[in-house]
């Protein structure tokens, strides 16, 4: 199935039934009168978050989603058939956008959230609805009210626990691909990782989810290369993995440029807790580790773990730094539910 975190698409909803204009005229009845019925109302479009789904690829082909009008009404006081309404079954984590693409309509952060985006029109009056004592024979009736129409823009952000952020080919995608059972595609060039991609990471009784971005270049966000669209994806992650690779040649100008693209994207990114990894450490000789995990040390002033996907070299280590992360975010999250105000 195709990756797509973008999409396009066109709702309208049904317009309103028109109201009938009728008179009751029956053999053997003695009073007749008014009695046209209203129309029915226009269905609705809604959107609604599913688990099912990992993907917006279905709105790259169907764009164009229109509810059905409302019926108009008929003699005898009967109402028209409402409309039926449009649902658009997006994954969890779905951002419903207006046409600008900057004003945010929903954030369907959760499984059955949603949002109507486009209300059915009204149905009309019939002239029954103007019977008075001086307009015993009315002969008016309203038409049905129009239906919304509007272009949405549907933005998905993945939702996962851990965000691996890293310059191209930096060894990402090497390490999803060693600590979860996602199988992504991996090269020995630069943008291998075209997609983000997901993997549920198990150790000591605890589970997490491991997002894989691509890559970022310095530049990016003045848009330069494709990573900086996808960093959407890592904004609801609880930490940050910082993966540099040890064999570059400019090891700390790569770690100051990530940080610098994470700054320039904004979105509170840079205040998310964050772990440092050298890459690739199997691919240098000790000594020279040494003298990177020391500049990065002096230059960060955290803790700094190697590693290496192909040996298997702090893999463990670095996981159980990650799960505590992890955990510490989950109970945080905790607290400040019990402790947030209920308003009936």
């Amino acid at each position: 199935m195709k990756f797509l975190d973008l999409a396009r698409v066109h709702v309208r909803s049904g317009s309103g039934g028109s109201g009938c204009i009728s008179f009751r005229r029956e053999k053997f009845v003695e009073f007749g009168g008014p009695d046209g019925g209203d129309g029915g109302d226009g269905g609705s479009v809604h959107v609604v978050a599913v688990d099912s789904l990992n993907t917006l690829v279905d709105y790259r082909y169907q764009q164009h989603h229109f509810a059905e009008d409302g019926k108009s009404g008929s003699g005898k006081r009967r109402t028209g058939r409402n409309g039926n309404p449009v649902t658009l079954r997006v994954p969890v984590g779905t951002e419903v956008l207006d046409e600008d693409q900057s004003t945010i309509i929903a954030d369907l952060a959760e499984e059955g959230d949603s949002i109507e985006v486009a209300r059915g029109g009204k149905g009309g009056f019939g002239n029954c609805r103007y019977k008075s004592s001086t307009n015993q024979a009315p002969r008016q009736a309203q038409p049905g009210r129009p239906g919304i129409e509007r272009t949405l823009w549907l933005r998905l952000k993945l939702i996962a626990d851990v965000g691996l952020i890293g310059l191209p080919n930096s060894g990402k995608s090497t390490f999803l691909a060693n600590v979860t059972n996602a199988r992504p595609k991996i090269a020995s060039y630069p943008f291998t990782t075209l997609h983000p991609g997901l993997g549920v990471v198990r150790i000591d009784n605890q589970e997490f989810v491991l997002a894989d971005v691509p890559g970022l270049i310095s530049g990016a966000h003045q848009g330069k290369g494709i990573g900086h669209r996808f960093l959407a994806h890592v904004e609801r992650c609880s930490v940050l993995l910082q993966i540099v690779d040890c064999s570059s040649d400019t090891v700390l100008e790569d770690y100051h440029a990530l940080l610098d693209e994470i700054r320039a994207y904004g979105h509170q990114l840079n205040e998310k807790p964050r772990v440092v990894a050298l890459s690739k450490v199997d691919t240098i000789p000790l000594d020279r580790q040494e003298q990177v995990i020391t500049k990065l040390k002096q230059s960060s002033a955290q803790e700094i773990y190697t590693l290496s996907s192909v040996t298997g070299q702090g893999v463990d280590q670095l996981i159980r730094r990650l799960s505590q992360e992890v955990s510490t975010s989950r109970r945080r999250s905790e607290e400040l539910e019990g402790t947030r105000e209920w308003y009936p």
